[in-house]
């Protein structure tokens, strides 16, 4: 979350499959699943599900920002999880744990999908992971075009409401509706903070989540020829996964709704979750206005269409928004300057320290008193014996002959 999650983004540069299962089913989100796992503690500390609320909220909206502005196609994807990881932890903190856990697993399967679709591309244009050196990529790699389409509105939350009961949707739609939706059914200043944060953040997911789509797959390729005349869809042994993972990002929210926070949730999640809470945060979710429903479907298609008119009808306004607005740019496209924060706070001190713990510490002092103190002792006194070897045959007579004299007058002396 906020503040210590800078390693995310940074897990993503190792091959994209650990990529991707790093991202959506250990670690990241190793944190949701202990919280609500703990869940009867946590409802014992209200403070504490309320500071909860507020980390996540801020974390969904900071790295929804910061996602807007990055050009690394598997960065972009990064920052969309630790966003999404903030979601998940504003629902724990008002008490939605079943929803937590519901856009948890509908999550691992379009964000693995996405992350695996980004690998194809990279692999489709010989490890080119600039965006701003893509372009029509969907006539080279036509499925995995498609496949990324279906990752992508599962990530945005879009569908269809009221259809089916539920609504018909990708699963996103079910899993991040419904814990905008608690969070503004819990009616606490905590809880609307992180519904209001996460209605924006929600236009600002779809906006960079199909901005990569535009300028990875849209409009003409902006690399070099020869990748282009070598670029090619990617083998069936790697697209087969992406389409088992399509189907999860397509329909798990529709399957496992019922399951994880409709009618069927107590008979499935047991005793395995704080239950009374959980029940009454799902009533107070269900009963929410009409509004508060439309509002994050609404917020999301009006970032899709914002995307499509600055990347695909006016490919000029980025440059000239980043023109209007160089600070806030700036600040989004350097992470809010965690990074930098954090080597002036933390790193160049640490630095510093142990320079000063190196040369006064180990060097003068531990090596000074002890290893290198008894050599430089031992070579001393080795020196001086060595005065007492000089090689001539009469300065050993002479020391002998001051021996024997030595030996006989201890011996007179004695034998008075």
């Amino acid at each position: 979350q906020l503040g210590l999650h800078t390693w995310l983004p940074d897990a993503m540069e190792g091959p994209t499959p650990v990529s991707a299962l790093i991202h959506a089913a250990t670690m990241v989100t190793a944190g949701v699943f202990m919280v609500c796992r703990l869940s009867p503690l946590f409802e014992l500390a209200p403070i504490a599900l309320q500071v909860v609320t507020l980390i996540g909220a801020a974390t969904a909206f900071f790295a929804a920002t910061v996602g807007l502005t990055q050009f690394d196609i598997k960065r972009v994807v990064a920052y969309s999880t630790c966003s999404q990881l903030g979601y998940m932890f504003f629902a724990c903190g008002v008490g939605a744990y079943s929803a937590a856990m519901f856009h948890l697993m509908t999550h691992a399967f379009f964000k693995a999908l996405l992350f695996l679709g980004s690998g194809s591309v990279i692999h489709c244009l010989h490890h080119e992971q600039d965006m701003r050196k893509m372009g029509g990529v969907k006539e080279k790699a036509p499925q995995t075009f498609i496949l990324m389409w279906v990752g992508t509105l599962a990530l945005s939350g879009i569908g269809i409401p009221f259809i089916l009961g539920n609504g018909l949707g990708f699963a996103g739609f079910y899993s991040k509706d419904i814990m905008l939706e608690a969070s503004f059914g819990v009616h606490t200043t905590v809880g609307l903070i992180a519904f209001w944060l996460g209605v924006i953040a929600a236009f600002m997911t779809a906006f960079y989540s199909t901005r990569l789509m535009f300028m990875t797959f849209y409009g003409k390729y902006r690399g070099d020829h020869h990748t282009w005349d070598h670029a090619h869809e990617s083998p069936l042994v790697m697209m087969i996964p992406l389409y088992v993972l399509g189907i999860g990002a397509a329909f798990s929210g529709l399957v496992a709704y019922d399951w994880f926070v409709g009618h069927d949730w107590k008979a499935f999640w047991g005793d395995s979750i704080a239950v009374k809470s959980t029940a009454e945060v799902l009533h107070h979710a269900h009963e929410v206005p009409l509004w508060v429903k439309l509002l994050p479907l609404a917020m999301a298609v009006s970032g899709i269409a914002l995307s499509y008119y600055y990347y695909v009808v006016k490919p000029s306004l980025p440059e000239r928004t980043v023109k209007t607005f160089p600070g806030l740019h700036a600040l989004f496209f350097n992470k809010w300057y965690f990074d930098e924060l954090y080597d002036a706070i933390f790193v160049k001190p640490s630095l510093a320290i142990g320079r000063v713990l190196w040369k006064k510490g180990d060097g003068a002092t531990i090596d000074g008193l002890g290893p290198d103190n008894i050599a430089a002792r031992a070579q001393y006194m080795a020196g001086v014996l060595m005065r007492f070897q000089s090689g001539y045959l009469y300065h050993y007579a002479f020391v002998m002959l001051v021996g024997v004299a030595g030996l006989v007058t201890y011996f007179m002396l004695a034998a008075r």
